[in-house]
């Protein structure tokens, strides 16, 4: 499988601040390059701002990170994890973990950090995965049996359901 390689500056830039970074981040498009790429050039990652914020044990809260693209790996690993077979809802917990490559000035995020996440920020995590991962929208294209009318039909799936 190849992978593309990732756009410069589309992770936070040092010396840049989440927010600047996130505000002016282009809009984007999975399967489309950035206006100064090449054509083989896929963004990976992707910053976001917590609407509440990850609470240290030190008490500093950390807003702001970035998540990357998933592989199908990280999709297919976490199923095999006893905590995900014995309650499926865990799914998204680890998938996050796995996926979110940095937050504020923390050293690692894994399913033990996400474990501690306001439901909100989860939620709010939740669909930003689904956006980057798939664009943004869960509709098929489907046509009605009979008539064969064509239309769209909102698949409406969420993370770990």
């Amino acid at each position: 499988m190849r992978r593309g390689r990732v756009v410069e500056g589309s992770p936070l830039a040092p010396g840049a601040s989440a927010a600047s970074a996130q505000n002016d981040a282009p809009a984007f498009s999975p399967g489309t390059a950035g206006p100064d790429s090449g054509p083989a050039a896929l963004r990976t990652e992707f910053p976001f701002t917590l609407p509440r914020g990850y609470v240290d044990e030190d008490g500093k809260v950390h807003r702001h990170g970035v998540m990357r693209l998933a592989t199908a790996r990280d999709e297919l690993l976490p199923l095999m994890d006893m905590r995900v077979r014995d309650n499926p809802a865990y799914l998204s917990v680890v998938l996050l973990g796995r996926l979110i490559t940095r937050l504020g000035t923390l050293k690692n995020v894994d399913a033990n950090t996400v474990e501690q996440f306001f439901a909100a920020d989860l939620a709010y995590l939740q669909k930003f995965y689904e956006k980057i991962n798939t664009d943004g929208t869960s509709l098929a294209s489907t046509a009605c049996p009979e008539c064969h009318h064509e239309f769209d039909v909102d698949l409406g799936s969420r993370l770990g359901e």
